[in-house]
């Protein structure tokens, strides 16, 4: 059985980290964490950044998916890629998530506007997923998900991929 830690206050972010944040003009601080030594994660309205010796900006509406392991305390986040490419992923320790968990999962719920099931054969198929930042200042951007054991080369497929788009398209007037 493992026991909690005793609540603490939240640290300050440093100010030499929000310095290498770099975030951008009118961005807000809304949650933070520590993650190690040497790496922090900032949430903002508009990504996460993950700032260390090399600072990263994530887009919410570029996060396919963000998952946390309370056992061994780590946030995986994994953010949308291309086929037959590796997905950017991030592995990141947190000893005290607190708030920074609640605004990673209702940020990146945000950020999905639409999301729509095509059936390919049988139960086998892909989702059409639209996505903007949740500043709602963007364009959607349209990614697939293909179920696994699906082809995305496969002509049968795109044009089912091809149709769900264009619906999906149609359904948010664009």
């Amino acid at each position: 059985m493992r026991l909690r830690k005793p609540f603490r206050r939240t640290l300050p972010v440093p100010p030499e980290v929000m310095a290498r944040a770099g975030l951008h003009q009118g961005e807000t601080l809304l949650a933070w964490a520590p993650s190690g030594e040497r790496l922090w994660l900032l949430g903002t309205h508009t990504a996460l950044h993950v700032v260390g010796e090399d600072s990263r900006r994530i887009p919410w509406e570029t996060v396919e998916r963000a998952d946390w392991n309370r056992d061994d305390e780590l946030l995986v986040v994994t953010e949308v890629g291309e086929f037959g490419r590796v997905r950017p992923r991030h592995e990141l320790h947190l000893d005290e998530p607190r708030r920074l968990l609640e605004l990673v999962r209702e940020r990146v719920t945000a950020s999905v506007v639409l999301q729509r099931r095509v059936p390919v054969r049988g139960s086998q198929g892909l989702l059409v997923v639209g996505r903007r930042s949740p500043a709602g200042d963007d364009e959607v951007s349209w990614s697939y998900e293909f179920d696994e054991g699906v082809d995305p080369e496969d002509p049968a497929v795109m044009a089912a991929a091809e149709a769900g788009l264009a619906s999906a398209r149609g359904e948010l007037g664009l």
